[in-house]
């Protein structure tokens, strides 16, 4: 079980790395899965552009990319985060840039554990279960 962070072409120190495993591992769990091997990669703008259209025929900016390595009931991903993107719905939602992080990373997790965001509904499941669990973070 490990959960790992990087950075690339940004500037970020990722604070209290052992909480941050702990609660998404949690999460995880909470769920009814397990971790197995995930990587967290912050990068910039363009590095998550340049992957949305290369392996998901998007030509658009996002905040996340998630590659599901799933076995069974083990999480195994490659998760992407633009830095730049953080930065900016930070600033949209009046939110701090760490509290959109943490939305941002137990978003990814959620999407391992079968969350979907294709729908209202779905996004307001999502949702739910995003405030749900920076809540729990909150309390480690």
């Amino acid at each position: 079980m490990e959960i790992l962070f990087f950075t690339e072409k940004v500037d970020l120190v990722i604070e209290n790395p052992d909480l941050l495993r702990e609660w998404l591992t949690k999460v995880a769990g909470d769920n009814h899965f397990k971790v197995g091997e995930i990587s967290f990669v912050f990068t910039d703008d363009n590095s998550l552009l340049k992957i949305n259209r290369e392996f998901l025929n998007h030509d658009y900016l996002t905040d996340i990319i998630t590659f599901d390595n799933r076995q069974g009931n083990e999480l195994n991903s490659d998760i992407y985060i633009s830095a730049d993107r953080i930065k900016e719905n930070a600033q949209k939602y009046s939110r701090s840039f760490m509290e959109e992080l943490h939305r941002v990373m137990v978003h990814g997790i959620l999407h391992l554990c079968g969350y979907k965001d294709d729908s209202p509904s779905n996004k307001e499941a999502m949702r739910l279960a995003e405030n749900k669990y920076l809540s729990l973070l909150a309390d480690l």
